[in-house]
């Protein structure tokens, strides 16, 4: 079950499916982001886009190798259990044992989030981004926010 557990963890951290917290769901949650350095927000990041790089769809376009990806499976199995069983040990398992395993998975998700928008709102990311712009044809966006004809 704990392995099971911490697989949907992990799943949840790229699927980033909505779930509803409890307040021991949300405690762990507040204690996982307290307790991960900037650096360790930057190895799950890392984590997460190796691991999404296995989708055939992005495969071409991906250069992580084997063993890139073993370590970056090494380096976060290390982060999740310090922060399961020692930083956060209380918080996990009070909301195992009130709310149920699927409390990891909603808290792994809010951390996920957090490391997420961090990425994000790096000015190389954010100067990707805008790259996009080009190519959108803004007044006919304008067009459909305007139509009132349904």
């Amino acid at each position: 079950m704990k392995k099971i557990s911490l697989v949907g963890a992990c799943a949840t951290l790229l699927l980033s499916s909505h779930s509803i917290a409890g307040i021991y769901t949300d405690d762990l949650a507040k204690c996982l982001v307290k307790s991960t350095s900037p650096q360790d927000r930057t190895q799950l990041v890392q984590w997460m886009f190796a691991a999404a790089s296995a989708h055939p769809a992005v495969q071409d376009i991906s250069n992580v190798t084997g063993q890139q990806m073993e370590t970056a499976n090494k380096l976060t199995a290390g982060l999740f259990m310090r922060l399961l069983t020692k930083s956060c040990k209380v918080q996990t398992r009070d909301a195992i044992r009130y709310e149920g395993p699927y409390a990891i998975q909603g808290s792994f998700e809010v951390l996920g989030q957090v490391a997420g928008q961090e990425l994000f709102a790096s000015p190389e990311v954010t100067q990707s981004i805008a790259g996009l712009e080009k190519y959108i044809d803004s007044s006919k966006i304008d067009d459909v926010v305007n139509d009132t004809t349904n």
